[in-house]
């Protein structure tokens, strides 16, 4: 499924490549704002970070698209998984472990200029998780879904060479590996900074 996600993703980005008009590159940086839904998770948000690279491809001066590549984490601390999760918990879990997982995040964005300054974006976004949290579970059992699959829509400032935005990213899959038990999906504000080459 990721080999196929992955592809349609790079087909799209090579035929949008081909009918541009203008092709900006740069890199950005930013803090997640983020929280793993569900009743065995914390519901308060989390602060951990992003980092990566953006084109910012035209078709005209209205409309474009956004692909990015993000390494992006996610921070989460349970809260009733002993309860939820008697048999197969770690024992050794305490209220106050967090769980952090590594994302390779990609988001195709459609992009839509207001202005000169302000930006609209929005679109899908395929994330790849990089580690898996090994605390949870007894003997080191998988807890999550190797990959998560996301709505972003969000808003960016573009000056000169700089770019300030922020977005919204709503995971649509249960990445809840145990079992059909318990819904847990992501949610995540990521405000940053980028730089336009």
């Amino acid at each position: 499924m990721k080999k196929v996600v992955l592809s349609v993703l790079v087909l799209i980005a090579v035929a949008s490549v081909s009918q541009a008009q203008g092709i900006r590159l740069g890199v950005k940086v930013g803090g997640n704002l983020n929280k793993i839904s569900g009743q065995s998770f914390n519901d308060g948000f989390d602060f951990s970070y992003h980092a990566g690279g953006f084109l910012e491809i035209d078709f005209n001066k209205k409309w474009g698209i956004q692909p990015e590549v993000l390494f992006s984490q996610t921070t989460s601390k349970p809260s009733n998984f002993k309860t939820v999760y008697t048999t197969a918990v770690n024992p050794t879990l305490s209220g106050d472990d967090k769980v952090k997982l590594n994302y390779l995040s990609i988001p195709l964005l459609l992009r839509y200029n207001v202005g000169s300054i302000l930006s609209l974006n929005a679109g899908p976004q395929y994330s790849i998780l990089l580690n898996n949290n090994k605390n949870l579970l007894q003997n080191g059992q998988d807890a999550f879904k190797d990959g998560d699959f996301a709505l972003v829509a969000g808003a960016q400032l573009n000056f000169k060479i700089l770019r300030i935005y922020g977005r919204y990213n709503i995971g649509l899959q249960n990445i809840n590996d145990i079992d059909n038990k318990d819904k847990w999906t992501n949610q995540q504000i990521q405000l940053g900074l980028g730089l336009r080459f």
